[in-house]
Parts: structure tokens; C-alpha cells; sequence
């Protein structure tokens, strides 16, 4: 009796470990997909394209005033151009990127500058009134918000994302002026811009 009591014990133990891994495990936001479907993984190099083709083409890095550092922004017609780019979740051990949670996002490029070409929240553009994207890292390396940013479903269609910056994994504490990316066209160069039009956006991985 005594044995198949502390089986029983033994069985409800396991029971609920069980049970809490599953709502854990059911919390965890979704991951982001690509275009064809997958997770995004940490690591690997993908494009990201603009959902509408005649929206620009493909993210890459743009020489705004002929000095560095680069902005990021898009090539002015679809095709071929523009470089990959490679994301890190901010949580450790975490392995695909996940819908509403912090990464960096770096592009795999070399450039002439010597800062990294990790994704940045910039400076206010004066004209607009928008903060830019711009690549290089942050200050303030201790807590270095400016440079996570996040992905959110669109309400467009299936394996379409908004990119926005509100770094609330990396500091939870911290109240932000959080926004999300859209273009901005200066001089005839597509630059991405938070607090204006938003710009839906897809991943494609590089074969």
C-alpha cells in the first residue's frame, strides 16, 4: 500500500512538472516566420523585403551625406540588390526570433566605416520630425537599448511583420517612446524611420 502511494505521489509530482512546462511553454510568443513558412533563426543570414513590391526593394545600408556612420534603408526599385542581415535575440539560449521580443540585427556587410553595421535608434530628422535608423553601437553598453528591436504581426496577411524599436526585454524599468518603422524618402534614398507611414515588411532567407 505504502508503495503504491508514493507511486502515486511520484506520478502527480511528474504530473505537474509536466503541467508547468506546458504553460510555459505556452506563453512563449510565436516565432516570426519567413516567406516560406519557417521560424526565423538566430544566426542565419535572410533578406527583408517590403511586402507591396513597388514599395522599394530589399533593406540595405545607405551613404545619407556622404560620411559615415550608414543609415539603413532600402534600394529605390525591387530586385536583387541590398544585403542580408543577421539577428540575435537578447534572451539567452533563445534560438528562433520571436513575435514581440528584443533582438539585435546586424547587417552581414563590410562597409568603409569603421563602426559595426548593427542596427541603431538615431537622431531626429529635423525636416520630419521622424527619429532614423542608423547602424553603429550603442553608448551606453551596460543597458544598450538603442540597439534591440522587434518584430509585430501585421494586420495585412500571413508571414507579414512591422519592425518597431520598444526595448522593454532589455529594460523593463525604462519608459520609452516606442515606434514603428517605416520609409522615409530624402534626396531621391529610401531611408527607414520610426513615427510616420509603416512599412510592412517580409523575411526571405538567403539561399
Amino acid at each position: 500500500m505504502k508503495s503504491f502511494m508514493r507511486l502515486i505521489g511520484s506520478l502527480s509530482y511528474v504530473w505537474l512538472v509536466l503541467s508547468a512546462i506546458s504553460a510555459v511553454v505556452a506563453q512563449l510568443p510565436s516565432p516570426v516566420v519567413d516567406s516560406a513558412g519557417a521560424p526565423l533563426e538566430a544566426g542565419v543570414e535572410y533578406y527583408i523585403n517590403p511586402a507591396i513590391t513597388d514599395n522599394g526593394g530589399r533593406f540595405t545600408l545607405i551613404d545619407r551625406n556622404g560620411s559615415c556612420p550608414f543609415y539603413v534603408g532600402q534600394e529605390n526599385v525591387s530586385g536583387l540588390e541590398g544585403f542580408p542581415v543577421i539577428f540575435t535575440p537578447f534572451l539567452e539560449g533563445e534560438t528562433v526570433i520571436r513575435e514581440n521580443r528584443d533582438f539585435k540585427v546586424v547587417f552581414s556587410a563590410f562597409t568603409i566605416c569603421v563602426q559595426s553595421t548593427a542596427w541603431k535608434l538615431g537622431e531626429t530628422d529635423a525636416e520630419s520630425g521622424r527619429r532614423l535608423i542608423v547602424t553603429g553601437e550603442s553608448q551606453n553598453q551596460q543597458r544598450p537599448t538603442s540597439n534591440y528591436f522587434r518584430i509585430v504581426k501585421a494586420e495585412e496577411g500571413d508571414n507579414i511583420y512591422n519592425i518597431s524599436w520598444c526595448p522593454t526585454d532589455v529594460c523593463p524599468t525604462c519608459r520609452f517612446i516606442c515606434g514603428t518603422a517605416g520609409g522615409l524618402v530624402e534626396n531621391g534614398k529610401r531611408l527607414l524611420a520610426l513615427d510616420g507611414s509603416v512599412l510592412p515588411v517580409v523575411f526571405e532567407r538567403k539561399a
